[in-house]
């Protein structure tokens, strides 16, 4: 019996996977939450904002034979004996297994229990955070990633006033650097929404319900809802004293797998990559569907190095940012196509002389077209060469 924890998106994946490739014995799926998979980048963006019912995020789920165990947690594993440990617990012994948990929000060490605060994780998660947001006059997001970003461009069209906290210079400053997270401060300002960037939150005010947010140049910022967007931490407390090395995640080989007859995909899988030999973990959507696809394989005797190229996007507002690759602190970014006045560009980045990423703003098919230059050796100053500097 091959046993899935997590009815996500990468367990989905794998368990599909599986069945292709021939497997036709028992197959089961545990997942914590009550419904069947579905997708997540919709929840800070459509679902949020009522474009999209929530009907219209279920992933097809119709994979022959599976023994769907919802509602139900993992608490334990034994790699040993080759047995889980499941909520109320039960036992359940495998002989493979796909370990797909995904990720939690981090949260704030104080306040977190007032009501009015939020994280956004799971479709429940966002139809309280929607309900509230419906008649919020003053909205508050504490990080300025992609949630925290997502989520104000939604916020700013409800007419409420948002405002955006993040103790680095600009947003979305950890994922691309202070080039673009500059453009990314300016497309919000011109929309209305307020950043306090550079200073950190250090607590919440309010009795039973929020009604302030503290930072640390002493201001309060009303607040009649708060999000908490900082971040994420793998899904791994339960899989302590397992036996599995669990460093930055499920720590995997650069086949996925993590153990004899266990592999891990998806935001929770930490796996060698075979080209640069570090560490990877990703949380992105189509890398959960990826990696899902390779860790199946490899449970089958098929795997192969997983070696993707990330791909990952944003909407807010009007515009998409679309990424090819990775952007490793300190990467310098260069113009290659477009004009940034007219808000449609793309850009490479380059580290140690080599281009690691690609990123497009409104600019599809340029953006597609660079990936091909992932990896080639970057110098904006050779005959002939595209690039100029931005």
């Amino acid at each position: 019996m091959i046993a899935v924890v997590g009815a996500s998106a990468a367990g989905l994946t794998a368990a599909q996977t599986l069945r292709r490739e021939g497997y036709d014995g028992p197959l089961t799926v545990i997942g914590d939450e009550d419904s069947l998979p579905y997708d997540r980048p919709p929840l800070s963006k459509q679902i949020l904002s009522g474009a999209w019912e929530p009907s219209k995020i279920a992933l097809p789920c119709a994979v022959e034979g599976v023994e769907w165990m919802l509602g139900v947690r993992a608490t334990g594993l034994d790699v040993e004996s080759r047995r889980l440990t499941l909520s109320p617990g039960d036992d359940l012994a495998y002989d493979k297994l796909v370990i797909a948990t995904g990720v939690t929000p981090r949260r704030l060490p104080f306040g977190q229990e007032l009501a009015g605060v939020h994280t956004l994780r799971t479709l429940p998660d966002t139809m309280a955070f929607k309900a509230d947001l419906a008649s919020a006059r003053s909205v508050v997001i504490v990080g300025a990633g992609f949630m925290g970003c997502e989520v104000a461009a939604v916020a700013s069209g409800t007419g409420a006033d948002v405002t955006v906290v993040d103790p680095l210079p600009t947003p979305m400053n950890r994922q691309f650097g202070p080039w673009l997270g500059g453009l990314v401060a300016r497309l919000h300002a011109d929309h209305g929404v307020r950043m306090r960037l550079g200073v950190g939150v250090t607590g919440l005010s309010g009795t039973s319900r929020v009604d302030g947010v503290e930072l640390a140049d002493g201001t309060v910022l009303p607040a009649d809802t708060v999000l908490v967007a900082i971040g994420s931490v793998p899904n791994t407390d339960w899989l302590v004293g397992s036996g599995l090395s669990l460093t930055h995640g499920v720590d995997c080989d650069s086949l996925c797998r993590a153990a004899p007859n266990v592999a891990a995909a998806g935001d929770v899988a930490s796996w060698t990559h075979p080209v640069h030999g570090g560490r990877t973990r990703v949380e992105h959507r189509m890398n959960a569907t990826e990696q899902g696809t390779a860790a199946a394989r490899t449970l089958l005797g098929k795997g192969e190095p997983y070696a993707p190229i990330p791909y990952f996007w944003t909407d807010q507002y009007d515009v998409r940012i679309q990424a090819y690759g990775d952007f490793p602190a300190g990467a310098v970014p260069s113009l290659a196509a477009g004009d940034i006045r007219a808000g449609r560009f793309a850009a490479v980045y380059a580290s140690d002389g080599r281009i690691t990423g690609v990123l497009g703003w409104k600019l599809p098919r340029d953006t597609r077209r660079l990936r091909a230059r992932i990896g080639e050796v970057f110098d904006p100053l050779s005959p002939g060469d595209e690039w100029g500097r931005s």
